[in-house]
């Protein structure tokens, strides 16, 4: 800095308000300054800098399972953001696991990060102590509601009324919705098994239990076998609402094993859209939740908090749209 001070015949106080984009330099001082900066190759020592600031540059993301395509995609989506912002995120796997989410909150590894960004979902209304941290938090999904942190989200009760909305609208009316989770008050499957009634309601249709569909974690396999428990029930149905992408995919992958074609007899759609929805066969029908806007989002408020803001706690609810394709056709 002092090479580029001397060289451009200015302060190092001078260069250094350049190169942090103190704003009010005069424009031919900064543009003498940067010429300096370019001839010499200079770039600004980082992690002095971030020390200097009490701050390592690196963030913490805490995922349930990097195995799941959404939750994949979440965090290449979150890292692209990052980087456009200068910071490092941390990636933390929890694999849904309650005690694993308790000790991503308090492990050693938060003295490395300037803040977490964590989707739990074991974690419910109960825990919302343990959220009470004395650092930067920015919490994803729907498991835990209403506390002293910020929170990024997505819209599933709409989102899954205009996904079933959408299978109703091609004419379907035994519409069977798979990946429920039998108990839950809060969380993805409950929202959107919500928003799946809700659309019922308005259209008319009775709603059948017979055709809400029980299933674990939501993977292809999952997916496969909820179809092929409706199958074996007798239930007649010509539709599926997969709750996520995976369980739709592997519902498609079912009911092409068992010659039921797809949309013709029963039209398939999901929530996600991953990348793989675009590529299957047909290509999956799907909500796009906003996935782009939830990372870029959820690293602006931590980078605020950070930073010091002490605004008011945000919630912020994504923008969905539905991605019509083969999978719905008419």
């Amino acid at each position: 800095m002092h090479d580029v001070a001397a060289a451009a015949g200015v302060s190092v106080k001078t260069v250094s308000n350049v190169v942090n984009d103190y704003p009010h330099i005069r424009p031919a001082t900064r543009e003498k300054v940067q010429r300096a900066i370019d001839e010499l190759g200079y770039r600004m020592n980082l992690s002095a800098r971030n020390l200097r600031q009490g701050r390592t540059g690196i963030i913490g993301l805490a995922l349930p399972e990097l195995s799941l395509p959404y939750f994949a995609e979440l965090a290449d989506s979150v890292i692209r953001a990052a980087e456009d912002r200068g910071l490092v995120v941390l990636i933390e796997q929890t694999s849904a696991d309650r005690q694993h989410e308790l000790d991503v909150l308090t492990s050693e590894r938060r003295q490395l990060t300037d803040g977490l960004i964590f989707s739990p979902l074991e974690l419910g209304p109960d825990d919302a102590d343990a959220l009470k941290v004395p650092y930067p938090i920015v919490v994803l999904g729907e498991r835990i509601f209403g506390g002293d942190w910020d929170h990024v989200t997505m819209n599933n009760v709409d989102g899954a009324r205009a996904a079933t909305q959408h299978l109703i609208d091609r004419g379907r009316r035994r519409i069977a919705v798979i990946g429920a989770h039998a108990g839950e008050a809060m969380g993805s499957a409950a929202l959107r098994v919500l928003g799946y009634q809700t659309a019922l309601a308005a259209n008319g249709i009775p709603f059948d239990p017979d055709l809400v569909i029980e299933g674990g974690l939501w993977h292809r396999a999952t997916g496969a076998d909820c179809v092929e428990r409706v199958i074996a029930s007798g239930v007649e149905f010509d539709a599926v609402f997969g709750l996520n992408d995976a369980l739709a995919l592997g519902a498609m992958h079912a009911l092409h094993a068992h010659r039921i074609d797809v949309p013709g007899t029963v039209a398939v759609v999901g929530f996600d859209d991953i990348e793989d929805a675009a590529y299957a066969s047909p290509t999956l029908t799907t909500i796009s939740p906003g996935r782009e806007q939830i990372a870029a989002t959820a690293i602006d408020v931590l980078m605020a908090r950070i930073a010091g803001d002490t605004e008011p706690f945000r919630r912020v609810i994504a923008d969905f749209s539905l991605i019509e394709r083969e999978s719905t056709a008419p």
